[in-house]
């Protein structure tokens, strides 16, 4: 079993958004499974909240469910729990690296290195529109299939 864990700063926007594709996409592979998949934040303004409402009606409308997650905060246990835990920005990655426990076993990367081309960054949508929240969740399908590829890989 593979433990993913999403993280960008307030786990409202972009990690929840990527935690529900991702769930999604291994669901309609039958590998819901053999994975676990989760999302945090780097800091606790949104602890408990749920994603934002437009972060969840663009997920809606590509059929993906993110009613049931709520925000909470990278935990010092999470990078013992978790295989990969994957930054939505170098921000974010410069700050797990940071705060990572001497000797842990997780893996921390850039979400959009599972991306074939593009960006290597997601942009916080949170201040935009709904075109900025568009964007981000058309970021986060493209970095999809490589990340399926390489979970499948692991998985077997």
């Amino acid at each position: 079993m593979t433990r993913i864990l999403m993280v960008c700063t307030g786990n409202i926007c972009r990690s929840p958004t990527a935690e529900a594709v991702l769930r999604k996409k291994l669901s309609d592979a039958g590998l819901a499974d053999r994975g676990t998949v989760d999302s945090a934040g780097t800091h606790s303004y949104h602890v408990d909240s749920p994603p934002s409402s437009p972060a969840i009606k663009g997920a809606k409308k590509r059929r993906y469910d993110m009613t049931s997650l709520r925000a909470r905060k990278v935990r010092p246990e999470d990078y013992i729990h978790f295989d990969l835990i994957l930054a939505m920005d170098r921000g974010h990655q410069a700050l797990l690296e940071y705060d990572r426990p001497p000797g842990s076993p997780a893996k921390v990367r850039l979400f959009m290195d599972f991306a074939p081309d593009g960006p290597d960054e997601v942009p916080d949508p949170y201040y935009g529109g709904r075109r900025d929240y568009e964007k981000a969740l058309d970021l986060i399908e493209s970095a999809m299939p490589g990340l399926v590829e390489a979970l499948l890989r692991d998985l077997s």
